[in-house]
């Protein structure tokens, strides 16, 4: 399975591509897209639009997994993240892929076990997995590494046909499984 995972904003979006082979994430490509020069907010999200596309033509993944949004004090700030998102997701959409969104914290909680990490916390435990080497001068890049190792993450488990009521159901039926 391959997986895009985008940070989306019309300043800075963050983006990385995942392989997962037997649970193993493999980094294929992580990264920014700078639009902070471009004129105005109708060519940010045109750029928007083309990275993206972009990436899904040179990857060819299979989800797209987004940053959800957020409220923030500022409601300019979050209208236009909101139409940064929904221009991610419908270049997505344009390519027929699945579309998973996940908060903020659960992103943070998914990858450090802690809702309300920071994003050096965060960027530093997906290094301490191994899933990258090299130091990312941009945060953007490593959240958009970490929403697409969360849907890695929120899949792993996942058994076909089987739905668990809590960990007490999951442990009785797979003690095997529990050391």
């Amino acid at each position: 399975m391959i997986i895009l995972g985008i940070d989306p904003g019309t300043v800075i979006m963050g983006f990385s591509i995942i392989s997962v082979e037997n649970n193993k994430v493999n980094l294929l490509e992580m990264g920014v897209e700078k639009m902070a020069k471009l004129p105005d907010q109708n060519a940010k999200l045109k750029r928007i639009f083309e990275c993206t596309i972009e990436i899904i033509e040179r990857y060819k993944p299979d989800v797209l997994a987004i940053e959800a949004p957020f409220f923030g004090k500022n409601p300019q700030s979050m209208l236009k993240l909101g139409r940064a998102q929904g221009v991610v997701i419908a270049a997505s959409l344009s390519r027929n892929l699945d579309v998973f969104e996940y908060s903020p914290r659960k992103i943070k909680q998914s990858i450090t076990g802690k809702g309300a990490a920071s994003k050096e916390q965060v960027a530093a435990m997906l290094k301490n997995m191994g899933i990258y080497t090299e130091d990312s001068k941009y945060f953007d890049a490593t959240d958009a590494l970490a929403v697409a190792v969360c849907h890695q993450l929120q899949n792993k488990i996942s058994i076909p046909g089987k739905k668990y009521t809590g960990w007490e159901s999951f442990i009785s039926e797979n003690a095997n499984r529990v050391k």
